[in-house]
């Protein structure tokens, strides 16, 4: 999905630079419309031609009310809806993430794992992988049972995997080599 990548990149970077002040509340909201974006409802009302753009505003604002929006997310989600790229609001809010976790020296990990971790193991393997990827990471876990056991760990495009199913893998590849 390149051409999506493409089109979120100036939205993000001009989102980034118009809360500079306050990056931290802007993820908030921007998390939110992510999250309501991706509902493929919402998509299949905003493609009908009989909708307005103000009426997608609406559903939307309405949608996100748990979450107070500033006058700037609403500008800011006027302008996606007005501009039909709406479908970019995922992109554009994951593009910002990144931009907001390189000012400060962090990037988000998601550790895949074929069972649950409570928190004192999830806090010593963070102390670890912080040390590995060099760099300070928000750690998302996420059950992964056809893993078998071990884990996998994703930081942006770098993986890895100490999972037995990959450990498999390697044989299987050995032995057929």
């Amino acid at each position: 999905m390149a051409e999506l990548a493409t089109i979120a990149r100036p939205y993000a970077e001009a989102l980034f630079k118009a809360t500079s002040s306050d990056l931290n509340g802007a993820a908030i909201w921007v998390d939110a419309f992510q999250v309501i974006a991706r509902n493929s409802q919402l998509q299949q009302f905003a493609g009908d031609p009989n909708v307005t753009n103000a009426q997608v505003f609406s559903v939307i604002e309405d949608l996100a009310s748990k979450v107070a929006l500033t006058a700037m997310a609403k500008n800011f989600l006027r302008t996606v809806i007005d501009n039909g790229r709406l479908s970019a609001l995922p992109e554009i809010a994951e593009q910002f993430q990144v931009l907001k976790n390189a000012q400060s020296g962090t990037a988000d990990a998601v550790v895949f794992s074929a069972f649950a971790i409570d928190r004192a193991a999830l806090a010593d393997l963070a102390v670890t992988l912080e040390k590995r990827f060099a760099r300070k990471l928000n750690l998302s876990v996420e059950l992964q049972p056809e893993l078998i056991g071990g884990i996998r760990v994703v930081v942006g495009d770098e993986v890895l995997d100490t999972s037995v199913k990959a450990r498999l893998e390697q044989m299987k590849m050995a032995l057929t080599a």
